[in-house]
């Protein structure tokens, strides 16, 4: 006859279940071998089909056409797809925190129609016609936004409310001028059509090199900002009694923000649903702490880019998809379903 052991010493042997943190990082190592996965895919696949042992040889071997396609194209598509996914995923992040709006984007304080009218500007008046130029002409109107936003939004005073009102004015007003430039000068809208789809297709190690201080700053300085954010999240009444600075923390959530999404937007063009998708999803299965948020994002939002970007060269060859295009059809469907699943949860 079997005797159960007393409930003290059933206690006292049975295992421990494992903590919250222990599982939010075994999660994080998960992220992380899931992006190696996808980015050796985005190295191995392409819109022109190449055996496996052809990509090695461009690899390692290689100096001819192999390793023009493999090293000279996918490999710094890939880097831009590691920096770009992450550095919309975390700025996406930290303006969902920073409005109180979890289904808030890049797009809703105006960066990206900074960014665009930028390039349709110099494109139209300035001539410019490389994208190396580009860059600079897109980066420099995201953070003309940026800080425009800030200022019309109340600046130290500034609120949720007043920087997303702020911004939808200024994207609505920004995109009309731009649509209005390219209706009227068809050379802009041809140069500009690739642009505004948002792709990887033209990145180049110098692209890479221009932006990848901008994307660094951007980075340090949002992973920085995780427990003051966490604060303001509680509101300003409670972040005040927590010691936290609102003005300084709006401040560099804003201009991290603003650094990240303009850098990313000027070397791949506005790419639409990475910076709102992630982090939500995130949330869901991490929880509201931003020091878990801001880092799974970073991982995971160039996990979404990349996977989208093999898929348009998959789905489409010997052509290809471009990224934007393929994140705007996944990324619709996926907001229509956040968006019922929250009014949902409301009623």
């Amino acid at each position: 006859m079997l005797v159960d052991s007393p409930p003290e010493e059933r206690a006292e042997t049975a295992p421990a279940p494992p903590t919250r943190r222990a599982v939010r990082v075994l999660g994080l190592f998960v992220s992380v071998a899931l992006l190696l996965l996808v980015a050796l895919a985005s190295v191995a696949i392409g819109a022109k089909s190449l055996p496996l042992g052809d990509v090695w040889h461009g690899l390692f071997h290689d100096s001819g056409t192999y390793a023009d396609v493999v090293v000279g194209d996918r490999i710094s598509r890939t880097v831009l797809g590691l920096l770009a996914g992450a550095a919309l995923g975390l700025s996406g992040a930290v303006l969902q925190a920073l409005t109180r709006n979890p289904l808030a984007d890049p797009g809703l304080l105006g960066i990206n129609a900074g960014a665009s009218a930028a390039v349709v500007t110099a494109i139209t008046y300035f001539g410019v016609t490389s994208l190396s130029g580009y860059v600079w002409f897109a980066f420099a109107g995201a953070a003309v936004v940026g800080a425009l936003v800030w200022f019309l939004g109340g600046s130290r005073g500034a609120t949720p409310v007043r920087l997303a009102l702020a911004g939808t004015a200024i994207s609505a007003a920004l995109y009309g001028y731009l649509q209005a430039v390219m209706i009227m000068d068809d050379a802009a809208l041809s140069k500009m059509r690739f642009w505004t789809v948002g792709s990887l297709a033209s990145a180049t190690g110098s692209t890479i090199t221009q932006v990848a201080p901008f994307l660094a700053v951007g980075t340090v300085v949002s992973l920085l900002m995780a427990r003051p954010l966490n604060a303001v999240a509680m509101g300003d009444d409670t972040a005040r009694a927590l010691g936290a600075d609102l003005n300084r923390t709006r401040a560099l959530a804003m201009l991290s923000a603003t650094v990240l999404c303009g850098a990313a937007t000027a070397a791949c063009g506005p790419i639409v649903f990475v910076g709102l998708m992630v982090p939500h999803v995130v949330r869901s299965f991490a929880g509201p702490d931003l020091r878990w948020i801001l880092p799974y994002a970073t991982i995971l939002s160039p996990v979404l880019l990349l996977g989208a970007d093999v898929l348009g060269r998959l789905i489409a060859r010997p052509a290809e998809l471009q990224v934007g295009i393929v994140t705007a059809v996944i990324g619709g469907p996926v907001f229509i379903f956040l968006v019922r699943r929250r009014r949902t949860a409301q009623l």
